[in-house]
């Protein structure tokens, strides 16, 4: 009988090799953050228009926290940016939808970096005492950096946008976007805190200890009671109170000859349809069918053929307001005698023509100017499709139409507080945000710039307008509530009654004031978490 033997080099042939079932559970533990991570993104998708599940919000932050917490700043910088292409890539799928993948996902993985810093210093601040507080903070200065840069921001996607439906809504009065999602982010950080205190109290710990948790516990219960009793207290700052009278309003929807970028070569059609709905508005009028409107407002490109150089748009443009027997402000595009092309609103009086102007200032990137023109051309010739840039407007739109004061900020600007809030303090009673939508079909787009339009209705207490070339338009009350809004894809108009306003909420006073305290808050907690890290760090070398 020969014996076996081991070689000596051999020597883990010696041990008991683990069962095939653990290994594969403990690679399963090992991935169970990363994909919880980019699920929970997933969920904080789902809380977004066009569905009204907005507290999906709070479990998408609290199974983020259980990722993040007691993690090193490396791996929260992974499990953020996994949670941001969760969250960023479905949310974005319109911006695709007639040029293709592309530029879909290059945006959606570009804005995932600002998740992913957010998630690194979410990580570090985990191991501070009150670390709910600093890691919401860090959220909403994520959300500031994202507003800004690059190529002068893209706000898509705070977390204020996805609760027009839900309780916190009033904060949007008190601090505007910024305090309303840090109320949304730390409930949910809150409550991931405070399952985790529960947990930890039922394991034995030494003396002492304790006396901490329960401080922990008080920090993490108030985390999450705080936003819900503030969200409660500034209901009374939402009032649909007329103070300075009403207005009837009227929105046109003109609809367009068919979907996508192709519509813009029928640019004629598209400015007949608009003429053509507001005739037929005037003629229910004529046989009292209608209410009067005071005031009509059309969508954004509603006139892509420049009324000023074109005779047979003017004409069509002038009948048409003549009909209707308001002031109308016309959505066109128009160059100038320097050669500069601007997407541009025109209050038309009926009597005396072109009044005023309104140039569109927050353009969209690579929708209505190509930035870096001659280098992203080497690698796409699809810049092309953009021949020529918008130029920027300088001035605040507010049109006085039939004594009203309406505030104009042009669809994509409808994203950005600043150029909301300064048609308010600039006098507005109202506010009017025409939009284009045509070319992104019957994507959630839509939907998610109507529930923006609905925030921006509570946040300063007014009225708002959304006329759309191809829907879905609307008139939303100053409470976030939609009065009344169309169907995809149909010439129709809305006719409606609105209150004037004309005081200040809190949140127009204090402008971005809130949110550079959440900054100076976040700024605080990570220098706190790194100087911690690093007295640890000279502490056990010692």
């Amino acid at each position: 009988m020969t014996a076996t033997t081991t070689p000596v080099d051999e020597p883990d042939q010696l041990d008991p090799q683990p069962p095939q079932g653990g290994r594969a559970l403990r690679v399963l533990r090992r991935s169970a953050p990363a994909a919880v991570a980019a699920l929970s993104g997933v969920l904080l998708y789902v809380s977004f228009p066009p569905r009204t599940l907005w507290w999906l919000a709070l479990p998408a932050f609290g199974l983020l926290a259980w990722c993040l917490h007691g993690r090193t700043w490396k791996a929260g910088l992974g499990l953020g940016y996994l949670f941001g292409l969760g969250f960023l890539l479905p949310l974005l799928v319109w911006t695709g939808v007639e040029v293709g993948p592309g530029p879909w996902l290059a945006l959606a993985a570009v804005e995932a970096v600002f998740v992913a810093l957010v998630g690194a210093g979410i990580a570090a601040v985990s191991k501070l005492p009150g670390h709910p507080l600093w890691a919401s903070a860090l959220w909403i200065a994520g959300e500031a950096a994202r507003a800004r840069v690059p190529f002068n921001g893209f706000p898509w996607g705070k977390i204020a946008f996805g609760q027009a439906d839900g309780v916190f809504l009033p904060l949007a009065a008190l601090g505007g976007t910024p305090v309303l999602g840090f109320a949304v982010v730390l409930c949910g950080f809150g409550a991931y805190e405070v399952v985790r205190q529960i947990r930890a109290a039922r394991e034995p710990s030494p003396d002492g200890v304790r006396t901490v948790r329960r401080g922990a516990a008080a920090v993490a219960v108030l985390s999450v009671l705080v936003p819900v009793a503030g969200a409660f207290a500034a209901r009374p700052l939402v009032s649909d109170q007329a103070e300075d009278g009403t207005a009837t309003i009227a929105a046109i929807q003109g609809n367009v000859p068919r979907a996508g970028l192709g519509f813009n070569a029928q640019r004629r059609a598209v400015l007949d349809h608009h003429v053509r709905e507001t005739e037929r508005l005037a003629a229910e009028v004529k046989a009292g069918k209608a209410k009067r409107p005071d005031l009509v407002l059309w969508p954004e490109n509603s006139s892509d053929i420049d009324p000023f150089t074109n005779p047979d748009a003017r004409v069509a443009i002038e009948d048409a307001v003549k009909a209707i027997g308001a002031p109308v402000s016309v959505g066109g595009v128009v160059e100038t005698e320097d050669g500069k092309l601007f997407n541009e609103q025109i209050l038309w009086d009926p009597e005396k023509g072109p009044t005023a102007t309104y140039d569109k200032r927050q353009i969209q990137p690579f929708g209505e100017y190509i930035p870096l023109r001659s280098l992203i051309s080497a690698f796409s010739s699809d810049v092309d499709k953009v021949r020529q840039d918008f130029s920027r407007g300088t001035e605040p739109g507010v049109f006085t139409m039939a004594g009203t004061r309406v505030g104009i900020a042009t669809c994509y600007e409808a994203a950005f507080d600043w150029a909301v809030r300064d048609t308010v303090t600039h006098g507005a009673q109202i506010i009017s945000v025409p939009s284009n939508n045509a070319t992104f079909d019957r994507s959630e787009m839509t939907y998610q710039q109507l529930a923006m339009s609905r925030i921006r209705a509570v946040e300063h207490s007014r009225a708002v307008a959304v006329p759309v070339t191809s829907g879905v338009s609307a008139v939303i009350m100053p409470d976030g509530k939609v009065r009344a809004k169309t169907t995809w894809y149909t010439a129709d108009s809305l006719v409606e009654e609105v209150p004037l306003r004309s005081s200040r909420t809190p949140a127009t006073r204090f402008g971005v004031l809130p949110e550079g305290i959440l900054m100076l808050i976040a700024a605080g907690g990570l220098g706190w978490a790194v100087t911690s890290a690093a007295r640890a760090r000279r502490a056990a070398r010692g």
